[in-house]
């Protein structure tokens, strides 16, 4: 059985605007799952009903069979932008976990598997654009979710920073057995990272094609079979255009 369902027959916004239509796919334990689409086919919004944020479709998320809606500690989430508490440091931020009390060895874990053992005292202003994703990912993962869900993470990431955070995060999550399902404009990332590619179509948004990376990993960037599956996937968006 998959571990995380996701089935949306229509998600509307203001004046009945359809969004949505018709997406349905699974998500297996620890597979990585990467969504791919022109701007405005709803990439996002169906990430958000994933994570239980927008529990205004027909449809329904289930996880390990179960219907769920609304946010689940089963499910973390990074965003594009860290949304970082800049009067928290970066320690109390990683563990800020409303009413369940703070687990210091577990935060000081994740801070070491991200690279910022030595500053969980910073506050968030010190912190560089990559340092501050690095704490949002460590506190995606506090709640030790099963799926976690990445919306544009690296998009506002120099290149280099951006490299190492996807070898990061796909190290972390391997380390961690959490499934991930990533939204991104990157279609090389989307090979790198993802086990499946969903090309999403839009007006409204639904899933086109279904593409499989059967590639070991690491996956060497620039690496022929990673230069034919990108184009592969280019292809189909440039139908779709």
């Amino acid at each position: 059985m998959s571990l995380l369902t996701v089935s949306v027959r229509a998600k509307r916004f203001a004046r009945d605007l359809p969004i949505l239509q018709d997406v349905h796919f699974d998500l297996n334990a620890g597979e990585v799952l990467g969504l791919v689409g022109a701007s405005g086919c709803g990439k996002s919004t169906l990430l958000r009903i994933a994570a239980g944020l927008d529990p205004d479709f027909d449809g329904d998320v289930r996880l390990d069979g179960r219907a769920r809606r609304g946010p689940d500690r089963d499910i973390g989430v990074v965003f594009q932008e860290p949304r970082l508490f800049p009067w928290l440091t970066v320690a109390e931020n990683v563990g800020f976990d409303l009413g369940q009390g703070h687990d210091e060895a577990w935060v000081n874990t994740l801070l070491r598997e991200v690279g910022l053992g030595e500053l969980g005292e910073a506050l968030p202003r010190q912190l560089s654009g990559g340092q501050a994703q690095r704490a949002a990912i460590a506190r995606a993962l506090y709640t030790r979710p099963r799926v976690l869900l990445l919306d544009e993470p690296f998009s506002a990431l120099d290149a280099f920073t951006r490299m190492r955070l996807q070898d990061l995060v796909r190290e972390v999550a391997a380390r961690h057995g959490t499934s991930l399902i990533l939204v991104t404009h990157d279609v090389e990332e989307a090979v790198l990272l993802a086990d499946r590619v969903l090309v999403l179509g839009a007006g409204p948004g639904r899933i086109v094609r279904r593409i499989e990376v059967p590639l070991v990993h690491p996956r060497r960037r620039g690496s022929a079979a990673v230069a034919d599956l990108r184009g592969e996937v280019l292809r189909e968006l440039e139908r779709l255009s």
